[in-house]
Protein backbone atom coordinates (compact mmCIF):
# COMPACT_ATOMS: atom_id res chain seq x y z
CA UNK A 1 0.00 0.00 0.00
CA UNK A 2 1.25 3.48 -0.92
CA UNK A 3 0.31 6.54 1.14
CA UNK A 4 0.93 10.23 0.12
CA UNK A 5 3.35 12.16 2.32
CA UNK A 6 2.02 15.58 3.49
CA UNK A 7 -0.36 15.82 0.55
CA UNK A 8 2.47 15.63 -2.01
CA UNK A 9 2.95 13.14 -4.82
CA UNK A 10 5.71 11.42 -2.87
CA UNK A 11 4.70 8.06 -1.43
CA UNK A 12 5.88 5.80 1.34
CA UNK A 13 5.24 2.05 1.38
CA UNK A 14 3.14 0.62 4.21
CA UNK A 15 1.99 -2.93 4.78
CA UNK A 16 -1.68 -3.75 5.29
CA UNK A 17 -0.83 -4.76 8.85
CA UNK A 18 0.63 -1.33 9.57
CA UNK A 19 -2.42 0.37 8.07
CA UNK A 20 -4.87 -1.72 10.09
CA UNK A 21 -2.84 -1.32 13.28
CA UNK A 22 -2.69 2.48 13.01
CA UNK A 23 -6.32 3.05 12.04
CA UNK A 24 -7.56 0.45 14.48
CA UNK A 25 -5.59 2.00 17.29
CA UNK A 26 -7.09 5.39 16.54
CA UNK A 27 -10.75 4.31 16.39
CA UNK A 28 -10.60 1.94 19.33
CA UNK A 29 -8.71 4.60 21.30
CA UNK A 30 -11.69 6.93 20.95
CA UNK A 31 -14.08 4.26 22.17
CA UNK A 32 -11.78 3.30 25.03
CA UNK A 33 -11.48 6.94 26.06
CA UNK A 34 -15.25 7.17 26.39
CA UNK A 35 -15.40 4.00 28.49
CA UNK A 36 -12.57 4.96 30.86
CA UNK A 37 -13.81 8.51 31.50
CA UNK A 38 -12.03 11.76 32.28
CA UNK A 39 -10.89 10.87 35.81
CA UNK A 40 -8.72 8.03 34.54
CA UNK A 41 -6.82 10.29 32.13
CA UNK A 42 -6.39 13.03 34.72
CA UNK A 43 -4.60 10.49 36.91
CA UNK A 44 -2.37 9.33 34.06
CA UNK A 45 -1.54 12.74 32.57
CA UNK A 46 2.09 13.79 32.82
CA UNK A 47 4.23 16.34 31.03
CA UNK A 48 6.76 15.43 28.36
CA UNK A 49 9.38 14.51 30.95
CA UNK A 50 7.19 11.58 32.02
CA UNK A 51 7.17 12.70 35.66
CA UNK A 52 5.73 16.19 36.13
CA UNK A 53 1.90 16.18 36.46
CA UNK A 54 0.36 17.67 33.33
CA UNK A 55 -1.64 20.88 33.70
CA UNK A 56 -3.61 22.65 31.02
CA UNK A 57 -2.10 25.90 29.68
CA UNK A 58 -4.94 28.01 31.09
CA UNK A 59 -4.83 26.64 34.64
CA UNK A 60 -4.29 29.37 37.29
CA UNK A 61 -0.62 30.18 37.86
CA UNK A 62 1.10 31.83 40.79
CA UNK A 63 2.09 35.48 40.25
CA UNK A 64 5.64 36.67 40.84
CA UNK A 65 4.56 38.58 43.96
CA UNK A 66 1.36 39.44 45.81
CA UNK A 67 -0.97 41.18 43.36
CA UNK A 68 -3.14 44.20 44.05
CA UNK A 69 -5.48 43.48 41.13
CA UNK A 70 -7.02 40.23 39.93
CA UNK A 71 -8.64 41.43 36.72
CA UNK A 72 -8.35 44.17 34.09
CA UNK A 73 -11.07 45.99 32.13
CA UNK A 74 -9.51 48.00 29.29
CA UNK A 75 -11.89 50.60 27.83
CA UNK A 76 -10.39 51.33 24.42
CA UNK A 77 -11.57 54.58 22.84
CA UNK A 78 -10.68 53.69 19.26
CA UNK A 79 -9.72 56.58 16.98
CA UNK A 80 -7.91 58.82 19.45
CA UNK A 81 -9.95 61.02 21.83
CA UNK A 82 -8.80 64.62 22.15
CA UNK A 83 -7.08 65.08 25.51
CA UNK A 84 -7.41 68.88 25.38
CA UNK A 85 -11.19 68.54 25.02
CA UNK A 86 -11.67 65.90 27.71
CA UNK A 87 -9.34 65.67 30.72
CA UNK A 88 -6.26 67.84 29.97
CA UNK A 89 -7.39 71.40 30.72
CA UNK A 90 -5.48 74.00 28.64
CA UNK A 91 -6.74 77.56 29.36
CA UNK A 92 -4.26 79.04 26.86
CA UNK A 93 -5.98 77.29 23.98
CA UNK A 94 -9.15 79.33 24.46
CA UNK A 95 -7.44 82.66 23.90
CA UNK A 96 -5.42 81.45 20.90
CA UNK A 97 -8.52 80.09 19.15
CA UNK A 98 -8.37 80.82 15.43
CA UNK A 99 -4.80 82.17 15.47
CA UNK A 100 -2.03 80.63 13.38
CA UNK A 101 1.02 79.98 15.57
CA UNK A 102 4.30 78.10 15.44
CA UNK A 103 3.91 74.59 16.79
CA UNK A 104 5.45 71.30 15.64
CA UNK A 105 2.95 68.57 14.89
CA UNK A 106 3.09 65.15 13.25
CA UNK A 107 -0.02 63.27 12.23
CA UNK A 108 -1.84 61.82 9.27
CA UNK A 109 -1.14 65.02 7.36
CA UNK A 110 2.62 64.75 7.91
CA UNK A 111 4.98 67.02 9.83
CA UNK A 112 4.13 70.71 10.20
CA UNK A 113 5.77 73.67 11.95
CA UNK A 114 2.69 75.86 12.35
CA UNK A 115 -1.08 75.58 12.51
CA UNK A 116 -4.39 77.24 13.25
CA UNK A 117 -5.34 76.75 16.89
CA UNK A 118 -8.70 75.19 17.65
CA UNK A 119 -9.81 76.25 21.11
CA UNK A 120 -11.56 73.62 23.28
CA UNK A 121 -15.25 73.43 22.41
CA UNK A 122 -16.36 72.58 25.94
CA UNK A 123 -15.88 74.23 29.31
CA UNK A 124 -14.10 72.53 32.20
CA UNK A 125 -15.04 72.54 35.86
CA UNK A 126 -13.67 71.08 39.08
CA UNK A 127 -14.90 67.79 40.49
CA UNK A 128 -14.29 65.78 43.64
CA UNK A 129 -12.14 66.40 46.67
CA UNK A 130 -9.06 66.48 44.43
CA UNK A 131 -10.52 69.37 42.39
CA UNK A 132 -9.78 67.72 39.05
CA UNK A 133 -10.75 69.79 36.00
CA UNK A 134 -12.97 67.74 33.66
CA UNK A 135 -14.70 68.72 30.43
CA UNK A 136 -18.47 69.08 30.25
CA UNK A 137 -18.31 66.06 27.93
CA UNK A 138 -18.05 63.82 31.01
CA UNK A 139 -20.41 64.99 33.77
CA UNK A 140 -20.88 61.44 35.09
CA UNK A 141 -17.19 60.52 35.08
CA UNK A 142 -16.50 63.83 36.78
CA UNK A 143 -18.18 62.41 39.90
CA UNK A 144 -15.63 59.55 39.96
CA UNK A 145 -12.35 61.52 39.77
CA UNK A 146 -11.36 60.74 43.36
CA UNK A 147 -11.03 57.09 42.27
CA UNK A 148 -9.10 57.88 39.07
CA UNK A 149 -5.41 58.50 38.30
CA UNK A 150 -4.83 60.64 35.21
CA UNK A 151 -1.75 60.15 33.04
CA UNK A 152 -1.33 63.40 31.11
CA UNK A 153 2.09 62.74 29.57
CA UNK A 154 1.60 59.60 27.52
CA UNK A 155 3.47 59.28 24.23
CA UNK A 156 4.07 56.66 21.55
CA UNK A 157 6.06 56.17 18.33
CA UNK A 158 3.34 56.18 15.70
CA UNK A 159 0.61 58.72 14.82
CA UNK A 160 -1.04 56.25 12.41
CA UNK A 161 -4.02 54.20 13.62
CA UNK A 162 -2.92 50.69 12.62
CA UNK A 163 0.58 50.75 14.08
CA UNK A 164 -0.45 52.90 17.06
CA UNK A 165 -3.16 50.43 18.02
CA UNK A 166 -0.73 47.54 17.76
CA UNK A 167 1.66 49.47 20.01
CA UNK A 168 -1.07 50.11 22.59
CA UNK A 169 -2.26 46.50 22.47
CA UNK A 170 0.98 44.55 21.99
CA UNK A 171 3.88 46.91 22.70
CA UNK A 172 5.04 46.74 19.05
CA UNK A 173 4.21 48.80 15.98
CA UNK A 174 4.45 45.69 13.79
CA UNK A 175 1.99 42.81 13.85
CA UNK A 176 2.83 39.32 15.03
CA UNK A 177 3.32 39.87 18.77
CA UNK A 178 1.01 38.78 21.61
CA UNK A 179 -1.24 41.50 22.92
CA UNK A 180 -1.58 42.62 26.53
CA UNK A 181 -4.51 40.31 27.32
CA UNK A 182 -2.57 37.33 25.95
CA UNK A 183 0.40 38.13 28.16
CA UNK A 184 -1.91 38.24 31.19
CA UNK A 185 -3.51 34.94 30.13
CA UNK A 186 -0.05 33.41 29.66
CA UNK A 187 1.33 34.73 32.94
CA UNK A 188 -1.59 34.00 35.24
CA UNK A 189 -3.93 31.54 33.52
CA UNK A 190 -7.63 31.85 34.17
CA UNK A 191 -9.56 31.20 37.37
CA UNK A 192 -12.71 30.02 35.59
CA UNK A 193 -11.95 27.09 33.27
CA UNK A 194 -15.44 27.37 31.78
CA UNK A 195 -14.89 30.85 30.34
CA UNK A 196 -12.03 32.41 28.36
CA UNK A 197 -9.33 34.24 30.27
CA UNK A 198 -9.35 37.07 27.73
CA UNK A 199 -12.57 38.52 26.29
CA UNK A 200 -13.01 41.24 23.65
CA UNK A 201 -16.20 43.20 22.88
CA UNK A 202 -16.31 45.28 19.70
CA UNK A 203 -18.37 48.32 18.83
CA UNK A 204 -21.62 47.54 16.99
CA UNK A 205 -20.37 49.66 14.06
CA UNK A 206 -17.52 47.26 13.38
CA UNK A 207 -14.04 46.31 14.46
CA UNK A 208 -10.94 48.52 14.63
CA UNK A 209 -8.33 48.83 11.93
CA UNK A 210 -5.98 45.79 11.80
CA UNK A 211 -8.85 43.71 13.17
CA UNK A 212 -8.00 40.57 15.13
CA UNK A 213 -4.30 41.48 15.31
CA UNK A 214 -5.35 43.68 18.24
CA UNK A 215 -6.34 40.68 20.36
CA UNK A 216 -4.03 38.09 18.82
CA UNK A 217 -1.72 35.80 20.77
CA UNK A 218 0.98 36.36 18.13
CA UNK A 219 3.78 33.82 18.44
CA UNK A 220 2.17 32.27 21.52
CA UNK A 221 -0.26 29.35 21.20
CA UNK A 222 -3.76 30.27 20.06
CA UNK A 223 -5.43 29.46 23.39
CA UNK A 224 -4.00 32.71 24.82
CA UNK A 225 -5.76 34.93 22.25
CA UNK A 226 -8.88 37.00 22.93
CA UNK A 227 -12.37 35.58 22.45
CA UNK A 228 -15.05 37.87 21.04
CA UNK A 229 -18.22 38.20 23.12
CA UNK A 230 -21.47 39.94 22.28
CA UNK A 231 -23.69 41.35 25.08
CA UNK A 232 -26.94 40.40 23.30
CA UNK A 233 -28.09 37.51 21.15
CA UNK A 234 -25.62 34.67 20.66
CA UNK A 235 -22.70 35.57 22.97
CA UNK A 236 -20.06 33.67 20.98
CA UNK A 237 -20.41 32.90 17.29
CA UNK A 238 -19.66 29.38 16.00
CA UNK A 239 -19.57 27.96 19.52
CA UNK A 240 -22.32 25.35 19.21
CA UNK A 241 -21.47 21.91 17.78
CA UNK A 242 -22.55 20.75 14.33
CA UNK A 243 -26.18 19.60 14.05
CA UNK A 244 -26.62 16.05 15.26
CA UNK A 245 -23.49 15.97 17.43
CA UNK A 246 -24.53 15.28 21.01
CA UNK A 247 -22.79 16.39 24.19
CA UNK A 248 -21.87 12.76 24.83
CA UNK A 249 -20.22 12.48 21.42
CA UNK A 250 -18.29 15.71 22.02
CA UNK A 251 -17.07 14.38 25.39
CA UNK A 252 -15.92 11.12 23.87
CA UNK A 253 -14.08 12.91 21.08
CA UNK A 254 -12.38 15.24 23.55
CA UNK A 255 -11.33 12.37 25.82
CA UNK A 256 -9.99 10.45 22.83
CA UNK A 257 -7.89 13.40 21.71
CA UNK A 258 -6.50 13.75 25.23
CA UNK A 259 -5.60 10.08 25.32
CA UNK A 260 -3.73 10.37 22.01
CA UNK A 261 -1.92 13.49 23.22
CA UNK A 262 -0.92 11.81 26.49
CA UNK A 263 0.45 8.82 24.58
CA UNK A 264 2.62 11.26 22.62
CA UNK A 265 3.75 12.94 25.84
CA UNK A 266 4.74 9.65 27.43
CA UNK A 267 6.91 8.85 24.41
CA UNK A 268 8.38 12.37 24.41
CA UNK A 269 6.79 13.14 21.04
CA UNK A 270 5.78 16.80 20.99
CA UNK A 271 2.57 17.82 19.28
CA UNK A 272 1.86 21.44 20.19
CA UNK A 273 -0.82 21.82 17.51
CA UNK A 274 -2.79 18.91 18.92
CA UNK A 275 -2.42 20.26 22.46
CA UNK A 276 -3.67 23.67 21.34
CA UNK A 277 -6.68 22.13 19.60
CA UNK A 278 -7.52 20.08 22.66
CA UNK A 279 -7.34 23.15 24.93
CA UNK A 280 -9.51 25.18 22.56
CA UNK A 281 -12.01 22.34 22.09
CA UNK A 282 -12.31 21.75 25.82
CA UNK A 283 -12.87 25.45 26.50
CA UNK A 284 -15.55 25.59 23.79
CA UNK A 285 -17.19 22.47 25.24
CA UNK A 286 -17.36 24.06 28.70
CA UNK A 287 -18.49 27.46 27.39
CA UNK A 288 -21.54 25.93 25.69
CA UNK A 289 -22.96 25.37 29.16
CA UNK A 290 -21.63 28.38 31.08
CA UNK A 291 -21.38 31.34 28.65
CA UNK A 292 -25.16 31.84 28.26
CA UNK A 293 -25.54 32.33 32.02
CA UNK A 294 -22.61 34.75 32.18
CA UNK A 295 -24.10 37.04 29.52
CA UNK A 296 -27.68 36.90 30.82
CA UNK A 297 -28.18 40.53 31.85
CA UNK A 298 -31.82 39.78 32.70
CA UNK A 299 -30.50 38.51 36.05
CA UNK A 300 -29.59 42.10 36.99
CA UNK A 301 -32.11 44.34 38.76
CA UNK A 302 -33.52 47.47 37.13
CA UNK A 303 -31.58 49.80 39.41
CA UNK A 304 -28.30 48.31 38.24
CA UNK A 305 -29.31 48.54 34.58
CA UNK A 306 -30.23 52.19 35.11
CA UNK A 307 -26.84 52.84 36.70
CA UNK A 308 -25.17 51.70 33.44
CA UNK A 309 -27.60 53.65 31.24
CA UNK A 310 -29.18 50.52 29.77
CA UNK A 311 -32.60 52.15 30.12
CA UNK A 312 -31.61 54.84 27.56
CA UNK A 313 -31.14 54.30 23.84
CA UNK A 314 -27.97 56.41 23.62
CA UNK A 315 -26.08 54.55 26.33
CA UNK A 316 -27.69 51.10 26.08
CA UNK A 317 -25.11 49.39 23.85
CA UNK A 318 -21.98 50.46 25.71
CA UNK A 319 -23.80 50.10 29.04
CA UNK A 320 -24.56 46.46 28.28
CA UNK A 321 -20.91 45.84 27.46
CA UNK A 322 -19.73 47.46 30.70
CA UNK A 323 -22.24 45.47 32.76
CA UNK A 324 -21.20 42.26 30.99
CA UNK A 325 -17.56 43.11 31.76
CA UNK A 326 -18.41 43.31 35.46
CA UNK A 327 -20.21 39.95 35.28
CA UNK A 328 -17.22 38.36 33.53
CA UNK A 329 -14.56 39.56 35.98
CA UNK A 330 -16.93 38.52 38.76
CA UNK A 331 -16.70 35.00 37.32
CA UNK A 332 -12.92 34.97 37.09
CA UNK A 333 -12.18 36.28 33.59
CA UNK A 334 -8.75 37.93 33.82
CA UNK A 335 -8.85 40.49 31.02
CA UNK A 336 -11.78 42.19 29.30
CA UNK A 337 -11.35 44.77 26.53
CA UNK A 338 -14.25 46.89 25.31
CA UNK A 339 -14.03 49.03 22.18
CA UNK A 340 -15.86 52.33 21.83
CA UNK A 341 -15.92 53.19 18.13
CA UNK A 342 -15.49 50.98 15.10
CA UNK A 343 -15.04 51.10 11.35
CA UNK A 344 -13.73 54.47 10.07
CA UNK A 345 -14.10 58.25 10.23
CA UNK A 346 -16.80 59.53 12.61
CA UNK A 347 -17.89 56.01 13.50
CA UNK A 348 -15.07 56.24 16.03
CA UNK A 349 -13.25 59.01 17.95
CA UNK A 350 -11.21 60.02 14.87
CA UNK A 351 -12.42 63.65 14.73
CA UNK A 352 -10.75 65.01 11.58
CA UNK A 353 -13.61 67.29 10.58
CA UNK A 354 -16.13 68.32 13.25
CA UNK A 355 -14.86 67.98 16.81
CA UNK A 356 -18.18 68.91 18.44
CA UNK A 357 -20.30 66.44 16.49
CA UNK A 358 -17.81 63.58 16.88
CA UNK A 359 -16.93 63.85 20.57
CA UNK A 360 -20.45 64.80 21.68
CA UNK A 361 -21.66 61.54 20.16
CA UNK A 362 -18.98 59.18 21.47
CA UNK A 363 -18.63 60.74 24.92
CA UNK A 364 -22.42 60.77 25.23
CA UNK A 365 -22.52 57.03 24.51
CA UNK A 366 -19.85 56.11 27.07
CA UNK A 367 -19.83 58.64 29.95
CA UNK A 368 -22.66 57.20 32.04
CA UNK A 369 -21.85 53.50 31.40
CA UNK A 370 -18.21 53.91 32.44
CA UNK A 371 -19.13 55.90 35.54
CA UNK A 372 -21.71 53.22 36.29
CA UNK A 373 -19.04 50.52 36.01
CA UNK A 374 -16.79 52.30 38.51
CA UNK A 375 -19.63 52.89 40.97
CA UNK A 376 -20.99 49.35 40.63
CA UNK A 377 -17.59 47.75 41.22
CA UNK A 378 -17.03 50.03 44.19
CA UNK A 379 -20.34 49.25 45.90
CA UNK A 380 -19.72 45.52 45.42
CA UNK A 381 -16.24 45.71 46.92
CA UNK A 382 -14.67 44.74 43.58
CA UNK A 383 -12.96 48.00 42.56
CA UNK A 384 -9.94 47.31 44.77
CA UNK A 385 -9.19 44.13 42.80
CA UNK A 386 -10.33 45.24 39.33
CA UNK A 387 -8.04 47.54 37.34
CA UNK A 388 -9.81 49.83 34.87
CA UNK A 389 -7.82 51.41 32.02
CA UNK A 390 -9.24 54.13 29.72
CA UNK A 391 -7.70 55.62 26.58
CA UNK A 392 -7.15 55.44 22.84
CA UNK A 393 -4.15 54.76 20.63
CA UNK A 394 -3.10 58.45 20.78
CA UNK A 395 -4.53 61.95 21.32
CA UNK A 396 -5.23 64.88 19.01
CA UNK A 397 -3.40 68.05 18.05
CA UNK A 398 -4.23 71.50 19.43
CA UNK A 399 -4.40 72.85 15.86
CA UNK A 400 -6.84 72.27 13.01
CA UNK A 401 -6.02 69.71 10.36
CA UNK A 402 -7.63 71.62 7.50
CA UNK A 403 -7.94 75.27 6.46
CA UNK A 404 -11.52 75.26 7.70
CA UNK A 405 -13.39 73.39 10.40
CA UNK A 406 -12.63 72.24 13.93
CA UNK A 407 -11.20 68.78 13.22
CA UNK A 408 -7.89 67.77 14.79
CA UNK A 409 -5.22 65.45 13.39
CA UNK A 410 -3.57 62.60 15.32
CA UNK A 411 -1.09 63.32 18.11
CA UNK A 412 1.26 60.66 19.49
CA UNK A 413 3.63 63.24 21.04
CA UNK A 414 1.37 63.73 24.07
CA UNK A 415 -2.03 62.44 25.21
CA UNK A 416 -4.04 61.43 28.27
CA UNK A 417 -5.11 58.08 29.69
CA UNK A 418 -6.50 57.23 33.11
CA UNK A 419 -6.61 54.23 35.43
CA UNK A 420 -8.79 53.36 38.39
CA UNK A 421 -9.09 50.58 40.96
CA UNK A 422 -6.72 47.64 41.32
CA UNK A 423 -4.40 49.33 43.82
CA UNK A 424 -4.14 52.60 41.86
CA UNK A 425 -4.19 55.90 43.79
CA UNK A 426 -7.31 57.93 43.20
CA UNK A 427 -7.56 61.68 42.71
CA UNK A 428 -4.05 62.11 41.33
CA UNK A 429 -2.60 63.40 38.06
CA UNK A 430 0.86 62.56 36.73
CA UNK A 431 2.80 64.32 34.00
CA UNK A 432 2.00 67.34 31.87
CA UNK A 433 1.90 68.42 28.27
CA UNK A 434 3.01 71.91 27.18
CA UNK A 435 0.62 74.87 27.45
CA UNK A 436 -1.05 73.92 24.15
CA UNK A 437 -1.19 70.16 24.76
CA UNK A 438 0.97 69.46 21.72
CA UNK A 439 3.53 67.20 23.43
CA UNK A 440 4.43 65.62 26.77
CA UNK A 441 7.05 67.61 28.66
CA UNK A 442 7.08 66.47 32.29
CA UNK A 443 7.23 62.87 33.57
CA UNK A 444 6.91 61.54 30.04
CA UNK A 445 5.28 58.11 30.03
CA UNK A 446 5.70 55.66 27.19
CA UNK A 447 3.08 53.02 26.37
CA UNK A 448 5.48 50.44 27.83
CA UNK A 449 5.29 52.21 31.20
CA UNK A 450 1.52 51.75 31.08
CA UNK A 451 1.94 48.05 30.27
CA UNK A 452 4.50 47.65 33.04
CA UNK A 453 2.07 49.21 35.52
CA UNK A 454 -0.76 46.87 34.52
CA UNK A 455 1.44 43.78 34.87
CA UNK A 456 2.83 45.00 38.19
CA UNK A 457 -0.64 45.47 39.65
CA UNK A 458 -1.45 41.89 38.63
CA UNK A 459 1.60 40.62 40.50
CA UNK A 460 3.76 40.08 37.42
CA UNK A 461 7.25 41.51 37.08
CA UNK A 462 7.17 43.17 33.63
CA UNK A 463 10.92 42.70 33.20
CA UNK A 464 10.75 39.04 34.17
CA UNK A 465 7.64 37.82 32.36
CA UNK A 466 9.01 36.40 29.09
CA UNK A 467 8.32 33.92 26.30
CA UNK A 468 11.16 32.38 24.32
CA UNK A 469 10.74 32.99 20.58
CA UNK A 470 13.10 33.64 17.66
CA UNK A 471 16.15 33.17 19.87
CA UNK A 472 15.13 35.80 22.43
CA UNK A 473 13.31 35.95 25.74
CA UNK A 474 10.54 38.14 24.38
CA UNK A 475 8.71 40.53 26.74
CA UNK A 476 5.67 42.75 26.47
CA UNK A 477 7.82 45.71 27.54
CA UNK A 478 10.60 44.86 25.09
CA UNK A 479 14.03 43.40 25.68
CA UNK A 480 15.14 46.74 27.15
CA UNK A 481 12.38 46.62 29.78
CA UNK A 482 10.29 49.37 31.37
CA UNK A 483 9.40 50.64 34.83
CA UNK A 484 5.86 50.90 36.17
CA UNK A 485 4.43 54.33 37.01
CA UNK A 486 5.23 54.40 40.71
CA UNK A 487 3.51 57.73 41.36
CA UNK A 488 0.06 56.23 40.89
CA UNK A 489 0.63 52.90 42.70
Amino acid sequence: MQTPINGSQQFCRRTRREFLWETGGGFTGLALAGLLGQDFFNQQAVAADGKTPFQGPLMPKAPHFKPKAKNVIFLFMYGGPSHVDTFDHKPELYKYDGQTIKVKTFGRGGKKNQGRVVGPKWQFKRYGKCGKMVSDLFPHLGTCVDDMAFLHSMYAESPIHGSAMLMMNSGRVLSGSPCLGSWVNYGLGTVNQNLPGFVVMLDNKGGPISGAKNWSSGYMPAYYQGTQFRPTGTPILNLNPPPGMTKSAQRKLLDGLKEINQRHASTRVSNSNLAARIASFELAYNMQQHAPEAVDLAQEDEKTKELYGIDQHKTRDFGQKCLLARRLVERGVRFVQIYSGGAHNDDNWDAHNDMVRNHTYHAGNTDKPIAGLIKDLKRRGMLDETLIVWGGEFGRQPTAEYARGTGRDHNSYGFTMWMAGGGIKGGVSVGTTDELGSRAVEDRLHVRNLHATILTQLGLDPNRLSYFFAGLDQKLVGVEGADPIHKII
